[in-house]
């Protein structure tokens, strides 16, 4: 988390506007919309000031603190959509079998739901990692555990290769099911 997202909440936690905090810091209004905008940052003497006017230490203000980031997580709901998206697609794997062999038009309609709750889940996942700059397991891992991920650094090879071998398996983990429900319901 940077310094004008943390001055920014911060102030807004205080219930102070951005004039209220100017006045009190002895500064302008404009000053403290560049320090939020991250256009210019305060000189040490202004972070002293910030840091006992918002109870806090020097470095949960200029690094971010733990507690905003897992609020962040939270309000992202990335465990949530992460669950909506592996779940409705393993339970339309495993009742492919039911659903074509036994359950006629309402097997496709079931399996044309999990199918498209997986889908619309898969692209929420897939813009919240857009949104916080995350493109490998190894960030999201870092992002889920509090810490930034832009912190975790990895090789454009290991970033592709990783994808590669995430999606095959998957594909082949629901291939395997699939095939699996299709033998195992299979009329006799």
């Amino acid at each position: 988390m940077n310094l004008g997202h943390q001055i920014k909440y911060l102030r807004q936690r205080d219930y102070l506007s951005q004039e209220d905090l100017a006045e009190k810091l002895y500064v302008s209004r404009q000053t403290i919309s560049n320090w939020e905008n991250d256009k210019s940052y305060p000189d040490i003497h202004n972070l002293l000031m910030l840091s006992s006017l918002f109870d806090t230490s020097l470095d949960d203000l200029v690094k971010g603190d733990v507690e905003i980031m897992e609020r962040k997580l939270k309000e992202t709901r990335f465990n949530g959509w992460s669950h909506l998206m592996v779940w409705p697609m393993l339970m339309a794997a495993i009742l492919i079998g039911p659903a074509l062999y036994h359950w006629g038009m309402i097997g496709y309609i079931v399996e044309a739901i999990l199918l498209g709750v997986a889908i619309v889940a898969s692209l929420k996942v897939d813009s919240l990692k857009k949104s916080y700059h995350i493109q490998t397991y190894d960030r999201i891992v870092a992002f889920m555990n509090g810490k930034d991920p832009n912190e975790v650094h990895t090789t454009k090879l290991r970033d592709i290769m990783t994808s590669i071998y995430s999606f095959v398996l998957v594909v082949g983990i629901f291939i395997i099911i699939v095939l699996i429900s299709l033998y195992v319901f299979k009329p006799y």
